[in-house]
């Protein structure tokens, strides 16, 4: 697994036309943020090239490209360059505190039909910005299983026979809190110094771009406080103190341990996300986003990621179709957003690690965003502290979606490990947006009623807010 590299890299600039890099000298200076991302670009003198679209924020955006070929080579007629899914996606937010998130993520890349490969190439970039601070990096950028002319490549630039080099997680950024922070990374760039494999000399292949910007608004006059006012009663005493955990307004900074293990990633099938915990919100409790959003497909399954009970399912306003789960250690789980809910997301109902509750969607405040889950973890410890103990999940999502304790039978359709015969459970496939499980075949009508509109009623579970 490669880290980033201490230099800067070159080849974003090729990334960059005249009119951007305007426009991004003009954010440097203007109060605001900005995220770009592209997971694959390759330039090729004198010709077309070839490149994933790019997204950008404002207007977060999230792109699945699935798999990207491009070229033949001359000998093989194998692809020059392949991958499986190619994903980015970009975000930016800004309130009292300016937020830039982009992240690319390529897995299965194979290149000179097998010379260059690598399990996964990931581009991360964060920048943070308020009066008197800004702040970023590129944490979470690497490469896993890369492989160059038969050698595993674990760090830097190596050459490439006596036709290229390679390099590997090359970025970095600068700020103040005067000028914001402005950064970049590129997860992997191959520069070709001769002709090779149908490509001429001067082809640059870059996989995995990311950059941000962050400025904050200046300081404005402290606020002026009101005068205390004096409470009025029959001797004129000064009201009494509420007694009680006072209100975390600051986000936990710790990542205690959850248990021994048997954990999975809550999303199956591709998806993509960045850390977004603690950015500003103004419609929940605190003020601060309290989990991670993870951006996939309308309809991409939603899993368990733990043993345990599943409680406070269904609606409100802010998290759409949502529930909580508890597991054996008593840590809690939150999740937002469905598009629909499985058979097994029912109040009280025990479910196993990677068990299918739901489906992913936009429901709630995230009405017109890119489908995504909105997750939260709230560990059995921070239980006191109320909807405000949650913490940072990027850490433990990172671990469990390379590092999965639990298999779990997938493909173009779920079906649950352990099914009878080929046919999914009842309920386990989404048709558009809606649970199919009510449809009896010996009813006639019965199916058509099963995918009409989507009716959710509110529920009265009000133990935990709700994002």
């Amino acid at each position: 697994m490669l880290k980033r590299a201490s230099f800067a890299p070159l080849a974003a600039l090729l990334l960059l036309t005249a009119t951007s890099a305007d426009a991004g000298r003009q954010s440097g200076r203007a109060a605001g943020a900005t995220a770009r991302a592209q997971a694959i670009r390759i330039v090729v003198p004198g010709q077309t090239g070839g490149a994933t679209p790019t997204v950008s924020a404002p207007t977060d955006q999230v792109l699945f490209s699935g798999g990207f070929t491009f070229g033949q080579d001359p000998t093989t007629k194998a692809p020059i360059v392949s991958t499986g899914s190619a994903n980015a996606s970009a975000s930016a937010v800004f309130d009292t505190e300016a937020n830039a998130t982009a992240s690319a993520e390529v897995n299965n890349l194979n290149v000179f039909n097998g010379e260059i490969t690598a399990t996964s190439v990931i581009a991360q970039a964060h920048a943070t910005a308020r009066a008197g601070a800004a702040k970023g990096d590129i944490d979470g950028s690497e490469v896993s299983g890369l492989v160059a002319l038969g050698q595993a490549v674990s760090s830097g630039t190596v050459a490439l026979a006596d036709w290229g080099s390679l390099t590997a997680v090359a970025g970095g950024g600068s700020g103040s809190p005067g000028t914001g922070y402005r950064g970049s990374v590129t997860a992997l760039e191959i520069r070709l110094t001769a002709d090779h494999g149908g490509l001429p000399a001067g082809t640059t292949i870059l996989v995995g771009y990311a950059e941000v910007a962050a400025q904050a608004a200046p300081a404005g006059p402290p606020p002026q406080r009101p005068r205390p006012v004096q409470a009025k009663g029959p001797k004129g005493q000064a009201p009494e103190p509420a007694f009680g955990l006072p209100l975390v307004r600051q986000p936990p900074v710790v990542t205690p341990k959850l248990t021994a293990g048997g954990y999975v990633f809550p999303v199956y099938g591709p998806s993509s996300f960045i850390d977004t915990f603690g950015a500003a919100r103004g419609d929940v409790s605190g003020g601060w986003h309290h989990g991670d959003d993870i951006f996939a497909p309308l309809g991409a399954p939603i899993l368990a990621v733990a043993s345990g009970t599943v409680f406070s399912v269904g609606w409100n306003k802010v998290g759409g179709n949502r529930l909580w789960l508890r597991d054996g250690q008593g840590n809690l789980f939150y999740y937002a957003h469905f598009s629909a809910f499985t058979p097994l997301a029912v109040n009280g109902n025990a479910v196993n690690a990677g068990d299918v509750l739901g489906f992913v969607g936009n429901t709630g405040d995230a009405e017109g965003t890119p489908t995504h889950l909105h997750f939260e973890i709230h560990p059995v410890a921070l239980i006191g502290l109320g909807y405000d103990g949650a913490v940072n999940p990027t850490t433990y999502l990172l671990a469990w979606k390379h590092l999965q304790d639990v298999s779990f039978a997938g493909g173009d359709a779920w079906a649950p490990l352990n099914s009878i015969g080929n046919a999914p459970k009842p309920g386990a496939i989404l048709l558009n947006a809606t649970d199919i499980s009510i449809a009896d075949g010996l009813v006639p009508g019965s199916l058509e009623r099963a995918i009409g509109p989507l009716v959710v009623r509110g529920d009265d579970f009000n133990s935990m807010p709700s994002k």
